[in-house]
C-alpha cells in the first residue's frame, strides 16, 4: 500500500482509535457522490477480534447517516480473505468482483440512508 496518510489527515478523513496514549486502530473515508467511501480499517493485532474494527466501521456508517449519503461503498482485495465473511456479517452486500489496478477486487455496499 502507498496511502498518503498526511493528506487523509489534512483533509480530516481518519478517525483515529486510542487506548491511554496509544494509536489501537484507524480507519480513513470519506464522501463520494452519494455514498461515503470506506477507504481503508485497521486494528493493532493484540486487539484483533475484539470488535474494535466493527465499532470504527459503525462510525462510517454514522458519519454517512449524518451526511444524509445514502449508503457506504468499499472494496477489499480477493486475499484478504477475513473480509470476505466480515462485510456481508455486518449488513454489506457483494456488489461486484472485478480486476482493477493488478489486483482482484470485491466491492461492497451497504445502504445507511
Amino acid at each position: 500500500m502507498a496511502a498518503d496518510f498526511a493528506a487523509s489527515v489534512e483533509a480530516g478523513q481518519i478517525w483515529v482509535a486510542v487506548d491511554s496514549s496509544d494509536l489501537v486502530g484507524y480507519v480513513v473515508y470519506y464522501p463520494d457522490g452519494a455514498a461515503m467511501h470506506l477507504e481503508n480499517v485497521a486494528v493493532v493485532p493484540e486487539l484483533a477480534g475484539c470488535g474494535l474494527g466493527r465499532r470504527l466501521i459503525g462510525h462510517v456508517e454514522s458519519e454517512a447517516v449524518r451526511l444524509e449519503l445514502a449508503a457506504v461503498e468499499l472494496y477489499t482485495n480477493a486475499k484478504m480473505w477475513e473480509n470476505l465473511d466480515l462485510y456481508p456479517h455486518l449488513g454489506y452486500d457483494l456488489v461486484e468482483r472485478k480486476a482493477q489496478d493488478g489486483f482482484d477486487r470485491i466491492f461492497f455496499r451497504k445502504r445507511v440512508g
